[in-house]
């Protein structure tokens, strides 16, 4: 199959030859959202039918507009645990909740247009294992007291945790019984009957059905029909700062989770996603959804997958998937009024179980112990803190561990330069000048963490008898103020120690920078050659003279040259 590139103006925006597939996909995909929208709108404390239009909303608006055609938009674990801390921080105020909904969808947008998407990308995958997962149990610790029948007392992960035991202790009996069924339904329903009805759905229906039978047992309560109204946002100078970080939290979350639900869905379909438009898309999804008091979201994985595999592949099923919900929202709401909260908690431990990747976790044993303690601390820090302390400390983390081994590595090469490094003839100067010349060759661009130690790394293998040093910039395409800084000091040292320092292969453009900053000073200006081999000719010439009465060294200068 041949790879295309999703809106990339060589395609039409709505592609109608895949009609039959689009269809199916999109009818499908809106009845799995269907149990996970009032189950998140419920878990989010904006109540089930801020979930539905959430689900409606910038499901449909972020395909419309989005860079992924096969994506389906909707409220996702992550987003709802994050607006649940929101929504419980701000009281409840639907004015400044929703102000950081819409404000988010605006970041988004903003992300976008900036062409912010591929920097998005780069989350080292232990940050996001660790995350998510963190997020899947979260999502579990919030529902396990509303499994056994109890509310649990004020916001967050830790009141949820410290509730539990009170919960096992004092069950509601229905609310339990119920809750299981919904969760062995959930985990063992059949493949084959997945095809007609998924797992989701049936343990929704099932669940409900029991509860009208086992009575006793929490149920959602009235549900409003009819259009959402249109909410005016706003914040005051006191409530701007928490506003803001609220937006900024669910911008970030947002435009990562749907970035990996577009990777998911480029893997399945063969296509590549346009990042930064994905990004605008969900942006104009949240944003609207915000002005009508509707949940944000993302790309759902979950969702995504169903939808292509029922033969979904353009924006058409997407925004098709958001139709289907919003005929239900119109017509079923008094229904839906009737499901049982321990229905919807089993729903969402799925979810979580879902989030968490037990994958990763099975094997972590047999990969990198660094990436495995990694994924843990940021696993535990999006638990216990929260989830933008979680992912900068991770991504920090991460990054300075491969500058670290990045260093090593360009350290080590840079400590060996000799043998298969050099060619016979360069060798051939190395062994005739008797250790009198080191010869080192920087291998290629340098970090800063390697700069850090270079000049020590060429103390070290600098012989207190060498007359010459030969720095060797072939391989070095740019260089920044710490590589600047680290050249000076090898400069610097070999004028102090009498060594005669040669260069060579130095571009125009490192030569700029040298000079801009003045790190060429202590660079003699006539030992600079065009290749390595002239360099090592001209540092032999003149160790041999220095050599005084060396005849081998006399003799290999004179047939060198």
């Amino acid at each position: 199959m041949t790879t295309k590139t999703q809106s990339s103006g060589r395609t039409p925006w709505f592609d109608f030859s895949n009609m039959r597939g689009d269809i199916f996909g999109g009818i499908t995909a809106g009845i799995v959202a269907l149990p996970l929208a009032l189950a998140f709108g419920e878990a989010s404390g904006a109540g089930p039918i801020a979930g539905l239009w959430g689900a409606i909303i910038v499901g449909f608006f972020a395909s419309l507009f989005g860079g992924t055609g096969s994506n389906v938009s909707g409220p996702t674990g992550p987003m709802v645990v994050v607006f649940a801390g929101v929504f419980a921080s701000l009281s409840g105020n639907p004015a400044l909740v929703f102000a950081a909904v819409v404000l988010a969808g605006l970041l988004q947008i903003a992300f976008g247009v900036m062409r912010l998407g591929q920097y998005i990308r780069l989350v080292p995958y232990p940050v996001v294992s660790g995350f998510m997962s963190g997020i899947g149990c979260i999502i579990i610790a919030l529902q396990l007291s509303r499994l056994f029948g109890h509310e649990p007392e004020g916001g967050g992960t830790v009141p949820a945790l410290i509730a539990i035991p009170g919960a096992v202790m004092d069950p509601n009996i229905s609310a339990l019984v119920i809750g299981l069924v919904t969760l062995g339904v959930i985990f063992f329903w059949p493949k084959t009957l997945n095809k007609f009805i998924p797992g989701a759905l049936a343990a929704l229906i099932i669940g409900t059905l029991l509860s009208l039978v086992l009575k006793g047992a929490p149920i959602l309560g009235d549900i409003p029909t009819g259009l959402p109204s249109f909410i005016i946002p706003s914040f005051t100078q006191d409530t701007f700062l928490i506003v803001l970080e609220a937006a900024f939290i669910l911008a970030l979350l947002g435009a990562i989770d749907s970035l990996l639900t577009s990777l998911v869905a480029d893997n399945m379909t063969r296509t590549r996603h346009n990042s930064d438009l994905e990004l605008v898309g969900q942006g104009v999804g949240n944003t609207i959804a915000g002005l009508f008091g509707a949940i944000p979201g993302a790309g759902a994985t979950m969702r995504t997958v169903v939808n292509i595999r029922t033969g979904g592949q353009t924006r058409i099923s997407g925004m098709l998937h958001s139709l289907i919900l919003l005929a239900v929202v119109l017509s079923l709401s008094p229904l839906a009024s009737q499901i049982p909260h321990a229905v919807l908690a089993g729903i969402l431990i799925k979810v979580g179980y879902d989030i968490v990747d037990v994958s990763y976790l099975k094997r972590a044993h047999q990969g990198p112990r660094w990436d495995l303690a990694l994924m843990v601390m940021v696993l535990g820090l999006t638990v216990f803190v929260d989830l933008i302390t979680a992912v900068a400390v991770g991504v920090i983390l991460a990054a300075l561990a491969f500058v670290k081994r990045m260093a090593d590595r360009q350290l080590e090469s840079f400590k060996s330069t000799t043998g298969d490094m050099t060619t016979s003839e360069e060798q051939q100067i190395l062994d005739q000048a008797k250790g009198k010349i080191t010869l080192f060759d920087f291998g290629g661009p340098l970090s800063f963490g390697a700069a850090a130690d270079l000049g020590h790394t060429v103390r070290e293998r600098v012989r207190e008898h060498s007359a010459a040093i030969v720095l060797d910039f072939s391989r070095v395409p740019f260089m920044d103020v710490s590589a600047a800084r680290a050249v000076e000091t090898i400069a610097c040292d070999a004028r102090a120690a009498h060594k005669t320092l040669y260069v060579t292969g130095m571009s125009d453009e490192v030569k700029r920078v040298l000079t801009g900053l003045n790190a060429d000073h202590c660079i003699p200006g006539d030992t600079t050659h065009a290749t390595r081999l002239e360099a090592l000719k001209a540092a032999l010439a003149e160790v041999s003279g220095a050599a005084g009465g060396d005849p081998d060294l006399k003799l290999a200068a004179a047939g060198q040259a």
